[in-house]
């Protein structure tokens, strides 16, 4: 029988939201869908939902399990526009109906608010969000006297992190240290009388923090009568993008339905990419036996984003994993165009070449919002954001700051500045802070002095605080060396990182991922013949700090994306340029310490190749620039091809070299005249 709202889904979706038969309104044996990449997944899932509606299935016992609250509410859209005119909802809308789709914090949050009483949890409790727990956590850091040791100890924000490694991970905290924090290894006594005493902050302020609400649910579901209790009010659970999933999210699903029977899960093991999240590609990989007898597997291969050479080339990518459930995507979209492999000389001509490649694609009709340029790490895209900026080529980089309004590129920056204008408040403000022990006060007070005499000497007469003492000569010499013009460029450079070093290692607790983009900041600096334009030119256009919340250009109805692998998942453009396929940087040389670390780096790349619909670009640079500050040197580094692109792969792809940009030099000669006080003329205006 044609059911029409089935009508356009294809066999394998259909199978998926049709799966259970007679069964399905009061629950069905537990299904997992695969779903590939452009495989309509969301699509599929709400069909089910609302097939299971249309069959009977009362929507107030469904809950929908998502991971952000924009996809449960596009969700619930969907719903309503496939099933809205089949069901009688009694003059309710679906949204107030399907009340239990949300996320699993939203939900957890949801049913503690109900079951208050019966944990001993004032149902009144408010919920810190991560700034807010931070903070708690600072002024229990501080009360139990951690922030005045004589060695540095981990800082709120690392601490929170590791906090909410080991609830959501379920590792214990010497497991959540050696892997994933080492550097704080040693403090692992302290820690765990810090998040003991924090707990019972919480504890005693009746709140909350975010982890809290899936660690609560969780213990919930561990007391016999209140986790029966629980579910037997729900005959569906459908949880989205379960590739996602933590393992105390995965204990929480489990707790729910025990026998299986009502669970959906729908992801793509393919695309398990957070693990820094504490997400494990192992809860999809061994759902189907977590149940007698084990949960049906249905797969969606076809494809409806991509052309067939980019989906036969990231087919073999992923078809090399370790561990995976076999899929082999395929498209109705037949091209003669495969992906490039783009072998060039270095980062500057990537950069060169990616800008060159936007503009002649948006001459061709392709918008630059249809255009993406992926990478695994922000700041590999550094040297690209700058070329984007002399061409006035209008971007949005989404996954962390522009790279040079990072703080720690402002902080190297400003320095700079206020050596060749010691006169600059800002530049001076910033740089002096620098220094442990002095603050706004200390800075305004020497800027003061230096707007009244000679910056070398006020600098040397000042008096600093005790904290600052032990820095203050090589400070001094440091500006002295820089203001003086004695050392050349990018020399100069070097000196200001060099002296920056350990006073990134004090501020920073993730000192060496910054140091990363010191080393691209050093290399961008090779491409300017001297301190002046390269600190003009950066600032001719100043960046925007952009987020994954970020909005878009002001006055640019059309603009480029940049984006991190991670923050490129679940999005799509018509073409993609994919930066530094190479050894080192995918997989990054921080990630293969163990098979699964480079497992999870060979997904990245096969997220970021299908996010691709005709055109794709992958990009290796030969050689890399390298600042070696112990030995106060550099030197380039050369780089192999990606390993999960190999020889046997390389028919799928079109090798292309491109050829060096040659530079020219259209400076020319200015006749000289009588100087003209233009400020003068400026103020007088205003007399």
């Amino acid at each position: 029988m044609t059911v029409p709202y089935l009508a356009n889904l294809n066999p394998e979706q259909r199978r998926a939201v049709e799966y259970g038969g007679s069964l399905l309104a009061a629950g069905a044996p537990p299904l997992l869908i695969i779903a590939g990449a452009g495989s309509g997944k969301t699509n599929t899932l709400a069909h089910r939902v609302a097939h299971l509606i249309a069959n009977g299935a009362d929507p107030r016992r469904i809950m929908l399990l998502t991971f952000s609250r924009r996809a449960a509410t596009e969700m619930i859209r969907r719903v309503e526009g496939i099933a809205g005119r089949i069901i009688g909802n009694g003059g309710h809308t679906l949204s107030e109906v399907l009340s239990w789709a949300g996320t699993f914090h939203a939900v957890g949050a949801k049913l503690l608010r109900e079951y208050a009483h019966d944990i001993g949890l004032d149902p009144a409790f408010t919920i810190h969000d991560r700034e807010d727990s931070a903070d708690l956590l600072n002024l229990v850091r501080h009360d139990l006297g951690f922030s005045g040791t004589k060695k540095r100890f981990p800082k709120k924000g690392t601490c929170l992190a590791i906090y909410s490694r080991v609830v959501n991970s379920e590792d214990p905290l010497d497991k959540v240290l050696s892997t994933t924090f080492p550097w704080c290894a040693t403090w692992e006594t302290e820690l765990k009388k810090l998040f003991a005493v924090y707990v019972d902050a919480k504890q005693q302020q009746c709140v909350l923090d975010y982890d809290d609400l899936l660690l609560y649910w969780a213990q919930m579901m561990g007391v016999p009568h209140i986790s029966a209790d629980i579910s037997s009010r729900f005959d569906h659970v459908l949880v989205d993008e379960y590739q996602d999933t933590n393992r105390l999210q995965a204990s929480i699903l489990l707790a729910l339905k025990p026998d299986g029977n009502g669970i959906t899960v729908v992801g793509d093991d393919a695309q398990s990419i957070y693990s820094f999240r504490a997400a494990t590609v192992r809860n999809i990989l061994e759902f189907p036996k977590q149940f007698t007898p084990n949960a049906e597997i249905i797969t969606l291969e076809r494809n409806y984003r991509s052309t067939q050479p980019i989906l036969t080339s990231a087919n073999a990518v992923i078809g090399l994993a370790k561990e995976k459930y076999t899929k082999n995507l395929w498209s109705e979209r037949p091209s003669s165009e495969r992906p490039q492999l783009v072998s060039l000389r270095d980062e500057t001509d990537q950069a060169v070449y990616v800008a060159d490649a936007v503009l002649e694609n948006r001459e061709a009709g392709i918008a630059l919002k249809s255009q993406a340029v992926l990478f695994r790490a922000s700041h590999h895209s550094g040297a690209l954001e700058v070329e984007l900026t002399r061409r006035n080529i209008p971007f949005v980089k989404f996954g962390g700051l522009k790279f040079l309004e990072a703080a720690h590129i402002k902080d190297v920056l400003a320095l700079l500045r206020w050596a060749q204008n010691p006169r600059g408040r800002v530049a001076g403000f910033r740089a002096l802070q620098l220094l442990p022990g002095v603050g706004p006060k200390t800075a305004a007070r020497l800027l003061d002095s230096i707007s009244e005499g000679d910056a070398l000497n006020a600098i040397k007469d000042f008096e600093p605080p005790p904290a600052a003492a032990d820095h203050w000569s090589e400070f001094g010499e440091t500006i002295r060396l820089l203001h003086s013009g004695s050392v050349g460029w990018p020399e100069a450079l070097e000196l200001v990182c060099r002296w920056y070093e350990p006073h990134l290692e004090r501020i920073y607790d993730d000192a060496v991922m910054r140091q990363a983009d010191l080393v691209q900041l050093a290399q961008i600096a090779l491409s300017y013949p001297n301190r002046e334009q390269f600190l003009t030119e950066l600032t001719l256009d100043p960046p925007d700090a952009t987020s994954d919340k970020a909005g878009t250009p002001l006055l640019d109805d059309d603009y480029l994306i940049l984006s991190t692998i991670h923050s490129a998942k679940g999005q799509e453009w018509k073409s993609v340029f994919i930066l530094n396929c190479v050894d080192g940087c995918i997989p990054s040389d921080l990630a293969t310490g163990t098979t699964e670390e480079i497992e999870e780096e060979r997904r990245l790349l096969y997220v970021a190749m299908t996010r691709a619909k005709d055109h794709l670009h992958l990009i290796l640079p030969q050689r890399f620039y390298s600042h070696q500050q112990q030995n106060r040197g550099s030197h380039h580094m050369y780089a192999a091809r990606t390993r999960f692109i190999e020889s046997s792969m390389l028919r799928y792809f079109t090798k292309v070299a491109w050829p060096a940009a040659t530079a020219s030099d259209d400076t020319l000669p200015r006749p000289h005249n009588a100087p003209v006080n233009i400020g003068i003329r400026l103020r007088q205006r205003w007399q």
